[in-house]
């Protein structure tokens, strides 16, 4: 069993190989566990509601967001994203360690949040950049993963432009060449 901090937060560019590298730690760390957040964008072929996010409606998420229901939300790709606070806390009250997938926006703003009583389990959290050595590699994986138009993965592109300029403002950036290298190092950057 590994020593591990009470929240992990994970964030990369699309395409970067941040799912399949949250899913290879899920499956290594039982003590481990995935916040699903709520979006507004369309399920996707094998998604399912509840295990990848609840897909919601625009309506019930701008709802989310006048009742502070979110820790953090963002839009993103012209769609909503947000990580629900009772989502965080029924995992955490199971003692599990908590693995946030987020983006980068999210990220940034849970970095530099004051916090609360409330939201104290985001003092100790460990926030991880995923990386990659090229825009070239993002396309490739992005147009491989087929699950996107040629429009949408553009858009991706554009955005994970100003994504990567941002991921100076992480201590721990991990360049994804190989998943199980990558999950080695998280894994290491967690005991340390």
């Amino acid at each position: 069993m590994i020593n591990s901090p009470p929240l992990i937060v994970i964030t990369a560019p699309s395409g970067a190989g941040k799912t399949t590298i949250i899913k290879r730690l899920l499956q290594k760390h039982h003590s481990f566990c995935f916040s699903v957040s709520h979006t507004t964008r369309f399920i996707r072929c094998g998604e399912q509601e509840g295990r990848e996010y609840y897909f919601i409606d625009k309506e019930k998420f701008e709802e989310k967001i006048k009742n502070d229901d979110f820790l953090e939300w963002a839009k993103v790709h012209e769609k909503y994203y947000g990580t629900s606070k009772s989502e965080i806390q029924r995992l955490q009250q199971q003692n599990k360690t908590v693995i946030l997938d987020i983006d980068v926006q999210g990220a940034l703003e849970l970095m530099s949040r004051k916090m609360s009583k409330q939201d104290s389990f985001l003092k100790n959290a460990l926030y991880i950049f995923i990386s990659v050595d090229s825009k070239e590699i993002l396309r490739k994986r992005l147009i491989q993963r087929a699950t996107d138009d040629m429009r949408t993965i553009e858009l991706r592109l554009k955005n994970a432009e100003r994504e990567l300029a941002l991921q100076k403002n992480w201590q721990n950036i991990i360049v994804n060449r190989e998943v199980n290298q990558s999950v080695e190092k998280i894994e290491k950057l967690i005991r340390a």
